[in-house]
Order: structure tokens, then C-alpha cells, then sequence
């Protein structure tokens, strides 16, 4: 499925998605999901208690909504905030043979909830000007952990239109300013994307054809696209050195516990590693690069 829509796209913008800069506004979204107030407060209650506690045992540190160290009510709040993101961005684009007969003020029926009412005049007439780039037939949209694919059979202007749009998508509808340096635009033909472990990009192959037709002959320069996945050897080597299970050259190296292992063992072990990434990996058309992960 992949393979098939990026090999007729022109353009892909890499988006690492931004978190919300303070908790308030993750209780503000839940304002159209939950309709007891008291439960709202005690929400609130609870989220400053955590972070004024934060801010006393660590103090002059940024704490932020989605630590390491968050329960599993962050890690909602962090769904919800993803939930309300995509639906806000992607049903419109899915919906885009219906923008004709919607007005915006329909869309934003939604937000009606949590938008105080002198940004709601704002937010009414940016999405009046920017909703004629959500009729792109051909938008695809992809999100993998804290990252989203956005590509487009446009053109780089089209491109350049989205990242406009979505700036200032999470600075009137969430209330908080994203860098544009956390989007950026690649044209498939000249680069490379991360995605999912790979290193994954479209390839244009030249091949010629002579054609005879009576006493004529002519060459046909054909032009075919194709998807090539690369392994990124070097950053994968480099986080299991990070983890102590090789040196940077992709040698392994000893644990302190696997001191009472015999050799045999460890190797074992370490070929258990190299088999799981080699079986995760297989799906590309240059597996040699992991031989230089080798004992």
C-alpha cells in the first residue's frame, strides 16, 4: 500500500508533531468530551499539583506533559491531543468533495467548546482562506510515534501552503507556537525519509528502447519509478553502542552480568540480536549493510 502511493507522489513534508507547551490546554480539549464540571476541576487540581510538586524537587527544570516519568493519564491526554490534531487536520482532506457545499463555520463546531470567543473571529477567517488547499485529491497522511508523513502530487508552492497552514493550525487552535524548522518539505526524487526504520525514497530508472516500424527506427526513453528502502547502519550501530551491545565499529562487546556466561552464550546472545534486526530489516533491498554488525 505504501509503495504504491509514493511512487505517484511528488512531494513529502516531514512533520514531527509538537506537544502542547502547558497541561491546561489538554483539560481544555476534554471540555467536549466530558460534561462534569466537577470532574474538570479535580482534573485540573490534580495536574497542578503535579507540577508545582515537579517544580519543588527539581527546580529551574522544563517539565513537560510527556515524560519518561508520566502515568498512564498523560499518556491519554497525549492520545486525546493526537485524537483532536488529526481529526481537525485529516477529515477535512478526507471529506474534501464536500467543502463545496460546507461552510467553515460548520467545521469548527467542534472547538466551539474550548476556544474563547475573541479567537474564534480569527479562527473563522483563516480557515476561510486556507481551506482551498484540503481540496488536494491526492494528500496521504501517515503519523508513526511522534512523527507524520504529509505527501502531495502538488507542487513545492502547495507544499509551502500546508506548512503555512499548519503553524498556524497549532497556534490558534491549541494556543501555542510550533517552529517551522519541525516541518520539512523533500521532493521524492532528490531525497530520503525515515520511516518506520528505514531509509526509504522513490528512484527514477532510465531505460532505453529501440522500436522498428517498417523502414523507420526510433529510441523510446522510458522513465520508471521505484521504491528502495534503506538500512540506517550507521544510527542503528550507534544506539547499540549507546546500549553497550557493540562498539561503534559493530563489534560486541561484554555486559558487567554477562561476566559468568560462557563464550558460547554470549555469542548466542548476540546473535539473537543481529537475527531479530536482520528478520526486521528484511524488507530491504540492501540487507549486506548488516554484516557490519559481526563478531
Amino acid at each position: 500500500f505504501l509503495e504504491d502511493k509514493l511512487l505517484h507522489l511528488n512531494y513529502l513534508s516531514d512533520i514531527l508533531i509538537p506537544y502542547p507547551a502547558h497541561m491546561e490546554i489538554l483539560v481544555q480539549m476534554l471540555q467536549s468530551w466530558i460534561q462534569d464540571v466537577l470532574s474538570l476541576h479535580l482534573l485540573q487540581f490534580l495536574l497542578h499539583e503535579y507540577y508545582n510538586w515537579n517544580n519543588l524537587i527539581i527546580p529551574n527544570k522544563s517539565i513537560y506533559v510527556f515524560s519518561k516519568d508520566n502515568k498512564r493519564l498523560f499518556c491519554f491526554l497525549y492520545n486525546l491531543y493526537i485524537y483532536e490534531y488529526e481529526f481537525l487536520l485529516v477529515f477535512p482532506c478526507k471529506q474534501s468533495s464536500f467543502l463545496r457545499l460546507i461552510s467553515s463555520g460548520v467545521l469548527l463546531e467542534r472547538i466551539h467548546f474550548y476556544v474563547k470567543i475573541e479567537h474564534l473571529r480569527v479562527c473563522r477567517i483563516f480557515c476561510q482562506k486556507t481551506l482551498w488547499i484540503f481540496k488536494d485529491p491526492f494528500i496521504h497522511y501517515i503519523r508513526y510515534q511522534g512523527k507524520s508523513i504529509l505527501g502531495s502530487r502538488g507542487t513545492h508552492f502547495l507544499m509551502k501552503k500546508w506548512k503555512y497552514h499548519l503553524v498556524h493550525f497549532w497556534q490558534y487552535y491549541f494556543h501555542f507556537w510550533s517552529q517551522p524548522y519541525r516541518i520539512d518539505i523533500k521532493k521524492l526524487s532528490n531525497y530520503s525519509f525515515y520511516f518506520l526504520g528505514y531509509f526509504s525514497s522513490v528512484q527514477i530508472n532510465s531505460s532505453m528502447v529501440r522500436n522498428q516500424m517498417l523502414e523507420n527506427s526510433f529510441v523510446m526513453d522510458t522513465l520508471t519509478k521505484k521504491f528502495d528502502t534503506r538500512i540506517p547502519i550507521i544510527p542503528l550501530i550507534r544506539s547499540l553502542s549507546k546500549a553497550q551491545f557493540c562498539t561503534v565499529s559493530g563489534y560486541p562487546i561484554s555486559k558487567p552480568i554477562w561476566t559468568d556466561l560462557a563464550d558460547c552464550d554470549i555469542i548466542n546472545r548476540f546473535g539473537r540480536i543481529c537475527r531479530k534486526l536482520s528478520h526486521y530489516h528484511s524488507g530491504s533491498s540492501k540487507k549486506q549493510s548488516l554484516y557490519r554488525m559481526k563478531y
